[in-house]
């Protein structure tokens, strides 16, 4: 029975022949999905069940097809309990977009597209997930974007009940009434069941008052029931608020033994069961037997490629020069260049929407001026770290140039699992991290964040900038604006000199180590501003012992120079300076590189952060780390006479 064309509401209801054709499908979608996990021996079957009407509709009235699928104007489905994917894989399947058999074979497989939880190689799946308590922050990104594009769209998040106690879905929810997203739709599967029993005796919540409490339209509907469901979807924002469905599931519904019993939350059914459900669905045990052998040899589908979102239509505007002493901070000078971009794109047909993400720190991080110039794509979303993380993220792969200013410990430390998953996803999030280092000296040891290259590090995507000057600052700022992937810039808040170097027709290239100061005796490599301690350093060592030694300004920790090392081996000494922790920082992955390049060191000596500082004015916190000019300048001094 072919299933009937739903998308975006063609009637007020569905008639009958409509609903048996979807019936119809869902049986078979749950045939598929416990075809998946016993042949993987592996997922969580009775989720996929109890969602499945919730998918097949979902799928079935969106705006979301094979054909449109990767295009920026359209509706987003947001699937937060990602381990259910054998039911999204199954519900994917009847609606067309991948192959049944290639699904049911290759599900949880080494080297299949088809993992344990949804991903963005398959078509339809607009974002990787499986941490629960992220799904909706994923929604009100999307919706976001779909307003800044204008664009009327609907974005769809379906979620257990389980997760409903997270903090992050708090947030998002906030999120989504401030910013009066009434296009956002999101469905929650209500069993009461979770993957250690029952839910209410797990962690009770009254799910249906917190929705309301945060200023939600709620709908209690049945879960399973195709007529209800589409009815309230169809009318979802007409009273003018974000609408959440409270769908009233059975756990493993159809699935006989696997209804309303936790322990299928979480693992296959028996080779028996598996035959008997199958066999009440309507379907062939044999099935299985059919997927086993496929199995035995390589899935020839590859999914979709997921590159990072394509370059922007942006005008980025002629830099901004800081000349002499104390010109600016690196993070005034982000600032000034964020809002010139934003200024000069703002409302102008064929450019790309900048979207500016705060949480209640827009005088620190010097957003401001860019409220000012471009009111209506600054999102003030209070002091909510881990929603803004994921919606910056998810607003970047939707159409939109997305940006989120933050200080260090909050844009990294505390959201680390948000931004791996931007990096998961091949999002294109901007994070501005002002606050980061010893510059924040009276802030103490829990605001210095002195590990964010590490944190970086650890991920494979990401690209990291810690410009030296203000000059630097701004040409790095506007390269990031119109640059395409997740780049997180790191800025302090002290007033630093603006260096010739990097002013007039400087240009800023990823990667590139900056020749600030010449050098015959041995080189000093900084990180940052630094950088600029270390030329001090540098004049010390000239005046005082007749030490002349090179200076690189570092503002790629990632990704080192290695033929500005190179050239620095040449001539004597290396001694490396930074604000962060010395044993992941940029000094570690430069040794590293170098020996993976085998490149041969004469003495290296590595200064940076060796515990957690003190609380006092930056210089004096710097002093009491080791990182003076003074101090720079005698471990060079040292270093050098050891030789």
């Amino acid at each position: 029975m072919a299933l009937p064309d739903i998308h975006k509401f063609p009637k007020e209801k569905l008639t009958q022949e409509e609903i048996s054709a979807l019936e119809s499908s869902a049986k078979s979608a749950r045939i598929s999905a416990l075809t998946m996990i016993s042949a993987a021996k592996s997922g969580h079957p009775a989720g996929a069940f109890s969602s499945m009407e919730m998918f097949m509709s979902v799928y079935g009235v969106a705006d979301l097809t094979p054909e449109n699928c990767n295009e920026v104007k359209r509706d987003y489905v947001v699937i937060s309990h990602g381990h259910t994917s054998a039911g999204v894989y199954g519900t994917l399947a009847e609606w067309g977009f991948i192959d049944r058999d290639e699904a049911m074979a290759h599900f949880r497989q080494t080297g299949s597209v088809f993992q344990g939880h949804v991903e963005r190689e398959i078509p339809g799946i607009d974002w990787g997930t499986g941490n629960l308590g992220q799904g909706l922050s994923a929604g009100v990104g999307f919706a976001l974007a779909q307003r800044a594009n204008c664009h009327k769209g609907r974005v769809y998040v379906l979620m257990g009940d389980g997760g409903q106690t997270k903090g992050q879905l708090a947030e998002a929810r906030r999120m989504a009434v401030k910013e009066n997203l009434t296009g956002l739709v999101a469905l929650i599967d209500w069993n009461d069941i979770q993957l250690s029993g029952r839910r209410p005796d797990i962690m009770p919540c009254n799910i249906k008052a917190l929705w309301e409490a945060d200023g939600w339209e709620t709908v209690e509907v049945d879960g399973h029931s195709f007529a209800k469901l589409y009815e309230a979807l169809k009318n979802a924002g007409s009273n003018g608020k974000p609408t959440v469905l409270l769908c009233k599931t059975i756990m493993g519904k159809d699935g006989l033994i696997m209804e309303g019993i936790p322990d299928y939350h979480g693992k296959p059914v028996s080779a028996d069961d598996y035959a008997k459900i199958v066999a009440h669905l309507g379907g062939n045990p044999d099935t299985l037997t059919k997927a086993l052998e496929r199995r035995k040899t390589p899935s020839s589908f590859r999914g979709r490629k997921i590159d990072f979102p394509k370059a922007p239509e942006l005008d980025t505007g002629t830099p901004f020069d800081y000349e002499g002493a104390k010109a600016s901070d690196n993070r005034g000078a982000f600032g000034k260049a964020l809002a010139d971009v934003g200024k000069r794109n703002y409302k102008t047909d064929g450019r790309t929407p900048i979207l500016v993400f705060d949480c209640d720190l827009a005088p620190s991080v010097m957003t401001g001026k860019f409220r000012d110039e471009c009111p209506d794509n600054y999102v003030q979303s209070g002091i909510q770290e881990h929603s803004v993380a994921t919606a910056s993220g998810t607003a970047s792969i939707a159409g939109v140039v997305s940006l989120w200013a933050e200080f260090g410990v909050f844009g990294v430390d505390e959201v680390y699992n948000q931004q791996r998953l931007n990096d998961i996803n091949h999002a294109g999030n901007k994070t501005v991290l002002t606050h980061v280092g010893l510059d924040v000296g009276e802030d103490g040891k829990t605001h210095q964040c002195i590990d964010y290259v590490g944190l970086m590090r650890n991920m494979f995507g990401w690209k990291l900038v810690v410009p030296v000057d203000p000059n630097q600052t701004d040409r790095a700022t506007r390269w990031m604006l119109k640059t395409p992937g997740d780049i997180c810039m790191a800025v302090g808040r002290s007033k630093i000199d603006g260096l010739k170097y990097y002013s007039g027709s400087y240009m800023f290239t990823y990667g590139k180590a900056d020749k600030l100061r010449e050098g015959t005796d041995g080189s000093i490599f900084a990180l940052g501003y630094t950088a600029q301690i270390a030329l001090k350093a540098a004049e010390i060592l000239a005046k005082d012992n007749g030490i002349n030694v090179a200076v690189y300004g570092v503002s790629c920790p990632l990704s080192p120079d290695m033929s500005a090392l190179r050239e620095a081996a040449k001539s004597g000494p290396v001694l490396t300076v930074e604000d962060h922790n010395v044993n992941t920082g940029m000094a570690s992955v430069m040794m590293l590189e170098a020996v993976k390049e085998g490149i041969a060191l004469p003495k290296v000596k590595m200064l940076g952060v060796n515990h957690y500082g003190e609380s006092g004015d930056s210089d004096s916190v710097r002093k009491e780390m080791g990182l003076s000019a003074e101090n720079i300048a005698q471990e060079f001094s040292l270093l050098k006479a050891r030789g």
